[in-house]
């Protein structure tokens, strides 16, 4: 049977925001409220239905650390485009349900992403675990990955991950504000890195439209979803990524 890594994030956000309710009290006066026995009942639906289509019912639930971020020590613009965006109505109590209830997992200045990325690259875990998750951040991770909305199974090569990571490093990541490079979409990128992708046609490319070297590696790191080798276990410090 095969371990289950969970990107509990987005789980817990679909729950709470499914079980919000709104109220018109008249007047033009409106309220949100949550009955939170309904977000834990929609959290295990969707657990239940991941369970079933995996036939596995072991898994480790990753969640992000929101007291801190190392990309933010990398680019304090990380992510600031989400600024004024609210969590849904009793988000923070449906996290600490699933701390409680479940076996969770969450690393000091990393986000879920990142968890999954360190558990399903450590030696003794390859083969063994499938992540789950949509976010397609996580094809930058080799091994298994099923995405729940679109029921889809996916086993990805090192070489396709190798190459999905590059093509991040030039399109950047729109929902995390990271810019890459102007006017580089998949086609382009796809296009500038050919049939043997390495880190010197990004690099080229970036010094190409005006940028410094130094700018396409923080970009790098910026997309870059954590492996294994990017981390420091004993410290539990990451090991920022550096060209090969």
């Amino acid at each position: 049977m095969m371990h289950l890594l969970v990107d509990t994030d987005i789980l817990l956000y679909k729950a709470a925001t499914s079980a919000e309710t709104e109220i018109d009290w008249g007047q033009e006066i409106w309220s949100l409220f949550t009955d939170l026995n309904d977000a834990k009942k929609s959290f295990v639906y969707q657990l239940d239905k991941i369970k079933e289509a995996l036939k596995s019912d072991t898994a480790t639930f990753c969640m992000t650390d929101h007291k801190g971020n190392f990309r933010k020590q990398i680019d304090p613009s990380y992510k600031s485009n989400r600024k004024g965006q609210r969590k849904p109505v009793g988000y923070v109590a449906l996290c600490e349900w699933v701390r409680d209830t479940y076996d969770t997992i969450t690393k000091p200045m990393l986000e879920a992403d990142d968890c999954l990325g360190i558990l399903a690259t450590k030696p003794e875990n390859i083969g063994k675990c499938i992540i789950v998750s949509d976010d397609k951040d996580l094809k930058t991770i080799s091994g298994r990955l099923y995405r729940p909305m679109a029921d889809e199974h996916l086993t990805i090569t090192e070489q396709e991950a190798d190459r999905n990571f590059l093509m991040q490093c030039l399109t950047g990541d729109a929902v995390d504000g990271i810019p890459g490079l102007r006017g580089y979409g998949p086609k382009t990128a796809e296009k500038t890195l050919g049939s043997r992708p390495e880190w010197s046609l990004v690099e080229r490319a970036y010094i190409k439209a005006g940028h410094t070297r130094e700018h396409a590696i923080q970009q790098a790191r910026l997309v870059r979803i954590l492996r294994w080798s990017d981390w420091d276990a004993d410290k539990g410090e990451v090991k920022l990524w550096e060209p090969r």
